[in-house]
């Protein structure tokens, strides 16, 4: 990814950022007061998930303001997993947020409590669903345009939001039948939490301990290779380390035995070279003498 793209992210990562913080913000007013009217425990807690995404935001503008930093003596490789770390707190934060609405559903399982909404909680939770939808999909295409994995994890954080205020505005209707439903679909809801954080927490633990190279990267690699040394040069080996936007590549390559040492070196940098062009991609090669029948 180059300059620009990484540019586009960072902007669509404060664009995001500052855009929940607003709507979860006021959503938060929204809900706490329709909760306190309609003395209902499952608005006023659904309005504390809403603040909880507010929270959240702030974990990604940080991570992305962290991730445009340029490599320095320290970190020499970038910032770009502060994004990761962001991620995984929001994972974090998912699973809490879950295990709470588990604790405060079954609590009202042995209680036999049930819901009582009124009008302005009918409003405000619909008005939640509607909006914490529309953040989702901004978040979850700006993500994919940009392959931030903390815009990804916020959308998702946003849409287990809205999911929850479904099940509450379901709840309201079905409640006066059911006394249970309220707390049976705050069960629901915490299962769909939980699944979603442990998607958000598996692909940034993966990216942090490393993945294994896209099978046709070799391939790539080879081709570019080609370009600028006639043979086969049998390149293999290949260890691709992500720093956010920032990737760095390592691999062994075989040249002739009796290559110069100068002649080698000069192979090796413009193919380097093509590969940042073309790719993106920090290479660094290690080589290898070519065995021949009889040469071990």
């Amino acid at each position: 990814m180059g300059p620009a793209s990484t540019s586009l992210r960072t902007r669509y990562g404060y664009i995001e950022g500052w855009l929940s913080i607003i709507v979860n913000t006021l959503l938060f007013a929204l809900k706490y007061w329709a909760g306190l009217a309609s003395g209902s425990v499952a608005i006023i807690a659904d309005a504390w998930h809403t603040l909880s995404d507010s929270l959240t935001s702030i974990v990604v503008l940080v991570g992305i303001r962290i991730s445009a930093d340029p490599a320095d003596e320290q970190h020499p490789f970038g910032h770009g997993r502060a994004e990761l770390i962001g991620s995984i707190i929001i994972g974090v934060l998912l699973s809490v947020v879950a295990v709470n609405f588990v604790a405060d559903s079954v609590e009202k399982l042995i209680d036999r409590e049930s819901a009582r909404y009124g009008t302005l909680a009918i409003a405000a939770t619909a008005a939640s669903v509607l909006l914490k939808e529309i953040l989702a999909q901004v978040a979850l295409r700006m993500g994919k345009k940009t392959n931030a994995q903390s815009l990804i994890a916020d959308g998702w954080h946003h849409r287990s939001d809205a999911i929850s205020s479904l099940v509450i505005l379901a709840g309201i209707f079905a409640g006066r039948y059911l006394w249970w439903i309220d707390a049976a679909m705050g069960i629901a809801v915490s299962l769909v939490i939980l699944y979603a954080a442990w998607g958000i927490l598996r692909k940034a633990a993966s990216s942090l301990i490393g993945e294994e190279a896209d099978p046709g990267l070799a391939e790539t690699i080879g081709a570019i290779a080609h370009r600028h040394y006639a043979s086969d040069l049998n390149i293999h080996h290949l260890h691709l380390h992500r720093y956010g936007d920032h990737l760095e590549l390592t691999f062994h390559m075989r040249l002739p035995p009796e290559t110069r040492l100068a002649e080698a070196h000069a192979i090796a940098t413009r193919i380097e070279h093509a590969i940042l062009a073309d790719l993106g991609i920090e290479a660094t090669i290690h080589l290898e003498p070519l065995l021949v029948a009889g040469n071990k």
